[in-house]
């Protein structure tokens, strides 16, 4: 007999907005999925990717057993073979090439992953290599770097308190179509509007007039890669009209006021014509902004992955600070959740290791990814001889993808945690695929650290596990006792890791939180009687307790920010400035983001990909280089025509989009794409493959403080091809 439908209460984990979803199951199907309305942090919110997790969980060509590479293709083994395969190969190559013959890359589903985030950690510490990279150092190193240095913890970032602002600067941001980003923010449309209701402003600072530009007070267009030139001359406008209001952090911050000696040479006028906003522009924003009753400047995607992206999120955290913006309702402020996993993990370190190809800094026990397919191809000790690549697919979202495609060529074992044959795990030995995100319990680990409103919330699987199935953490877990047990290391603790699982552990850190006595009393359990989650309330001023330096003060680290300013000054300004070698037909690439695409693993979603038309060489139209009318009328483009796109370490042909939204001298194509290499099994995406912007994107170039890869801002060329269909 059929079992009648039931309705679940889980969580969307397809981007950072942390949205309740009803989801309708029979059986083991999912019938449906929609918001949850009771649900007190997004009130019903959800965006289309909810649906989507339909699809990963019922797509054909999603992987539900290991997988082994074989002359003929892909066949499927057991899961003890294939742990112990892996395992086996790996100890192998640590033995002859030593540990660091094994790196390994971590995609950004991980941080979506309690389980991942939980227990990975136990193998990556039996494999005891510092040969580790993530998506981190394509996105958001520099806030990590900020925040370790500043406030003592790489995840200690503060979060706009957007509810009760009056005025949000949103600097190379677009959160209505990420949902946030570094910034945990359900309904995000509605809460813009609300600023604007209650007669607050909401000011866009981007090269791209974007969706949420387009429902903004003001937006201005900014030169790709001047961000912190722009920083640089808002602080000094704060101090030439007598705007800074920083008394009540001089507590915790007792250097603040020394910023005025490093901003002092760059005035409105010295940086207009580089930044592309007049002087009267700028110093406009600045009064307004410090007029506000609170105020939040926000820098996001954009503003990280540039020449100089850590300096001027640096640079964003002082501006701040020095308007009074810092700890303050409706500014910049720390949160409270509920299972704080801060006192539990590592704080960061920055230049303990050093690559060992190019001397890039290492932070947090990461190198920056744009230094793997060196490491991989140059000869010597410490060379990469294996990789493990854990939910990601960098050939596609790193810089210079087609470098790294030829690097992973040439490797002798790679494993892919992964539940789908992507562009990367096509080069995979083996591939274990792990559940779906509703399959597993889930609590989010990382982003209750980034919401605008403290809350909890914890989603069970939706279905008993079958047992030929496995968890991400179960096979992290199994591989680390087996590797451990290889190399004659104790593996008698495994049996409790085994017996609590990352579900027990969040127990643990609830039952020991801030919210685990009096009103509240969380634990799972609680949670498992509030299906629809927990209001813990505002975001409340947490200062000097969110300093996790000793003496709790904000260390201003002058010497490693403003020690970037000569470089600042000799990109800018110099003889030998980079902007003025480049030619009149030069332009710079940015990326752009689609609500409907979220990295590159969503492209095999019929409802994502709905009412996508593709033309029979895989462009589409959501894969676009977006052009002023201006720059095309230079070139002799015109509208849907084919173009080339060329930079120093690679070409793509794209179809041209005309539009007065980009600025003149930019060209943006979107992130993600480029399904058309030989070996993947996504179907649908190589349909609407379209191209890799990462195939422009240039590994060389970096943000000298951090490392982070530098996607914004690339010079490239442009030409005529032929007339789209």
């Amino acid at each position: 007999m059929q079992a009648q439908p039931q309705k679940h209460y889980s969580t969307c984990t397809l981007c950072e907005a942390m949205c309740g979803i009803e989801v309708t199951i029979q059986d083991r199907e999912i019938l449906s999925i929609a918001g949850d309305k009771k649900n007190p942090f997004s009130e019903g919110h959800v965006c289309p990717k909810a649906a989507a997790m339909k699809d990963l969980y019922d797509d054909p060509q999603r992987l539900r057993q290991p997988m082994r590479k074989t002359a003929s293709g892909f066949e499927p083994i057991s899961w003890d073979e294939a742990l112990d395969t892996v395992a086996t190969r790996l100890h192998a190559i640590q033995n002859q090439h030593g540990n660091d013959a094994v790196g390994v890359y971590l995609g950004n589903p991980n941080a979506h992953n309690m389980g991942s985030i939980l227990f990975g950690p136990y193998f990556y510490r039996a494999l005891n290599t510092h040969n580790r990279f993530s998506a981190t150092s394509v996105d958001q190193l520099p806030h990590h770097i900020v925040s370790r240095q500043m406030f003592g913890h790489q995840l200690q970032i503060p979060i706009g308190d957007i509810d009760h602002t009056d005025y949000f600067m949103i600097i190379g941001g677009n959160p209505l179509a990420s949902n946030g980003s570094i910034m945990t923010v359900p309904h995000i449309k509605r809460r813009l509007k609300g600023i604007q209701k209650r007669g607050g402003k909401v000011v866009v600072i981007d090269p791209k007039k974007s969706e949420t530009a387009d429902i903004s007070c003001d937006h201005h267009f900014i030169k790709p890669g001047s961000d912190a030139l722009l920083m640089l001359a808002m602080l000094n406008t704060m101090f030439a009209k007598n705007l800074v209001d920083a008394d009540e952090l001089l507590t915790h911050a007792p250097d603040l006021l020394q910023v005025e000696s490093f901003v002092k040479d760059y005035p409105p006028e010295r940086v207009a014509e580089r930044v592309g906003i007049s002087a009267d522009e700028i110093e406009t924003m600045v009064i307004e902004f410090c007029a506000a009753g609170s105020a939040i400047c926000y820098g996001r995607m954009g503003a990280s992955v540039q020449t100089f992206g850590t300096l001027t999120q640096y640079l964003i955290m002082l501006f701040n600070m020095l308007s009074g913006n810092l700890n303050r309702r409706g500014g910049m402020m720390f949160t409270q959740p509920a299972a704080d996993a801060l006192p539990h993990s590592g704080r960061g370190t920055l230049g303990k290791y050093f690559s060992r190809v190019r001397n890039l800094p290492g932070f947090a026990g990461e190198y920056p990814v744009a230094a793997l397919s060196e490491e991989i191809t140059t000869p010597g000790e410490g060379q990469i001889k294996a990789m493990v690549i854990g939910g990601g697919n960098p050939v596609l979202t790193t810089s210079n993808g087609k470098q790294l495609d030829k690097a992973f060529e040439q490797l002798d074992f790679v494993v892919a945690v992964d539940f789908y044959v992507t562009e990367t795990s096509r080069h995979a030995d083996i591939i274990l695929p792990p559940v779906t995100a509703l399959e597993r319990d889930h609590y989010d680990v990382v982003f209750h650290n980034f919401a605008v409103r403290n809350s909890a919330k914890f989603s069970p699987a939706l279905f008993a596990q079958p047992a030929e199935t496995k968890t991400d953490w179960q096979i992290y877990l199994g591989l680390a006792e087996r590797i451990d047990k290889l190399n004659g290391k104790a593996t008698e603790h495994y049996a409790a890791l085994w017996h609590k699982e990352p579900t027990g552990v969040i127990d643990d850190m609830l039952k020991s939180g801030r919210y685990a006595n009096g009103e509240y009393n969380l634990s799972i359990q609680t949670l498992r009687e509030q299906p629809h989650g927990i209001d813990l309330g505002p975001l409340q001023p947490e200062l000097p307790g969110a300093i996790y330096h000793g003496d709790k003060k904000i260390d201003m680290a002058f010497d490693y920010f403003m020690g970037d300013l000569p470089r600042l000054e000799k990109h800018f300004f110099s003889d030998e400035s980079p902007l003025d070698q480049h030619n009149s037909d030069t332009l710079y690439l940015i990326g752009r983001r689609h609500l409907k695409s979220n990295n590159s693993w969503l492209h095999n979603s019929p409802r994502m990909m709905k009412g996508l038309s593709s033309d029979k060489k895989g462009q589409n139209p959501r894969c676009s280089a977006q052009l002023h009318p201006d720059d095309a009328a230079r070139f002799s483009i015109q509208d849907g025509q084919l173009i080339s796109v060329t930079s120093r370490v690679g070409q793509v042909e794209i179809v041209a989009e005309l539009t007065d939204k980009i600025m003149p001298g930019v060209i943006s194509i979107p992130h993600g794409w480029g399904h058309n290499k030989a070996g993947s099994s996504w179907k649908l995406a190589e349909q609407h493959s379209g191209v890799s912007v990462n195939d422009l994107t240039d590994e060389m170039c970096l943000d000298e403080l951090s490392g982070n890869a530098v996607l914004n801002g690339v010079p490239v060329t442009i030409a005529a091809l032929g007339i789209g269909q």
